[in-house]
């Protein structure tokens, strides 16, 4: 994993530090890194954001779920719980909320460099939702046409959105609000600390690795400011094996209140011990 919030003053990222959400051109940077193996299979890259909570009770019901299943009348009269995100110059805010205004939006590509020649690799920005959330959770309106510049006329966009929900892509199936990076985004997360799936790097060659070690570069749009509330930010790069994909929480987890049971068992065997073969007998002596 690659952190590149900049807040070290050697770090490449570091002049992007104080960005502001609708920077223009946005900032960007470049951090050069190594991988000492080889990854076999399909990777998984993640964004990683730190001290950011999503699990806040009014953040998380700040959202409009029928909006977002492409209900025309929510559309233009968004639900009270978007407050204060609900409306803009009295237009009514599509996609409305605070979840949907706070959307991650750094861009991240990969090269890999060999004898200093820089070659991309394939990202694919499809697949990285849930299923059930891109074919019935999410939809976009409906109308003449389906066009959705048409169809979104009248609404306005999130406060700290650079572009509307309708330009989020350039391809049909993956734009407004079925769009995956927005569908991935408004999942929240239960910790302060938390990944989303960002890309898919596939593998093509079964007799060569998906990414090979060697030296690679991630270039960065640097759009997403995180030091105002101390947060970090950072690249991971995943694969899975046989056994699925490494998390270590529930291996933790169970460790953890194995250790308290077992701890707690001895306490109340020593207790049992000591104590519980005395007299309790509450007959009063002659």
């Amino acid at each position: 994993q690659i952190d590149y919030t900049g807040t070290e003053p050697s770090s490449p990222c570091n002049k992007c530090l104080n960005v502001s959400w609708d920077s223009t051109p946005p900032c960007t940077c470049t951090i050069n890194f190594t991988l000492e193996h080889s990854f076999e299979s399909n990777v998984f890259m993640y964004y990683g954001l730190s001290n950011f909570y999503q699990n806040h009770r009014r953040y998380v019901k700040s959202r409009d779920d029928s909006q977002l299943n492409g209900d025309n009348t929510s559309l233009f009269n968004p639900s009270k719980e978007c407050e204060p995100y609900r409306t803009n110059e009295d237009k009514p805010i599509a996609p409305c909320g605070a979840i949907a205004n706070s959307m991650f939006n750094d861009t991240l590509e990969l090269y890999r460099i060999d004898n200093d020649t820089r070659t991309p690799i394939t990202l694919i920005k499809k697949g990285i939702a849930w299923w059930t959330d891109k074919n019935v959770k999410f939809r976009n309106p409906t109308g003449d046409g389906n066009n959705l510049t048409a169809l979104f006329q009248g609404t306005s966009k999130p406060v700290n959105w650079p572009k509307p929900v309708y330009m989020l892509d350039s391809e049909p199936d993956n734009n407004g609000f079925i769009n995956e990076d927005f569908i991935v985004w408004m999942r929240t997360a239960a910790l302060p600390t938390f990944r989303k799936l960002y890309r898919l790097i596939e593998r093509k060659n079964n007799l060569q690795p998906t990414l090979q070690a060697g030296k690679y570069s991630l270039d960065i749009a640097y759009n997403y400011p995180v030091h105002s509330f101390d947060g970090r930010k950072r690249m991971i790069l995943s694969t899975i094996s046989w056994m699925g994909g490494k998390n270590p929480f529930l291996g933790i987890a169970y460790i953890t209140v194995g250790s308290i049971c077992f701890f707690l068992g001895v306490v109340l065997l020593i207790i049992h011990h000591k104590y519980g073969n005395r007299n309790t007998s509450a007959d009063i002596p002659n």
